[in-house]
């Protein structure tokens, strides 16, 4: 479906012109962001700016119509995080290098799994983003 410009320029502000799972900036990635349905249009999701979020291609791809994962630490399935119901930093939070992606609650650690937020191509992008101090991007 297509979503009307004067939404997507809601969406692209609202969500700082980055993923709202991995927090890649556009600039950072140089493509332009996928507006996303957290609950995907095929489980009933509406297109509006309470169901779309910004996200990169790789979370993008690997998300899919996910809704649910595994938390690792326990076996249990769980619900994603919700970026716009939930915050970031009460979820994840980055290792020492600023590469990896912490999931800190099983809602974080199924969606790094899921979403497989530490792919090692992503991270050696990350790398590379953060000797050049253009990464991790402000809250």
């Amino acid at each position: 479906m297509s979503i009307p410009a004067a939404l997507r320029d809601l969406i692209d502000r609202r969500d700082k012109n980055r993923c709202v799972y991995c927090l890649t900036t556009e600039e950072n990635c140089g493509l332009k962001m996928h507006a996303d349905h957290i609950v995907p249009e095929t489980a009933g999701g509406p297109t509006t700016a309470e169901n779309l979020c910004l996200v990169c291609f790789s979370c993008n791809v690997y998300k899919g119509a996910k809704q649910t994962g595994v938390d690792p630490s326990t076996g249990e399935p769980v619900h994603l995080f919700h970026p716009l119901r939930q915050h970031w930093h009460d979820h994840f939070n980055w290792d020492e290098s600023k590469t990896h992606i912490i999931g800190l609650t099983p809602s974080g650690r199924a969606t790094v799994m899921a979403l497989q937020m530490n792919n090692p191509t992503v991270v050696y992008a990350r790398h590379r983003w953060v000797s050049a101090n253009w990464h991790p991007p402000a809250p």
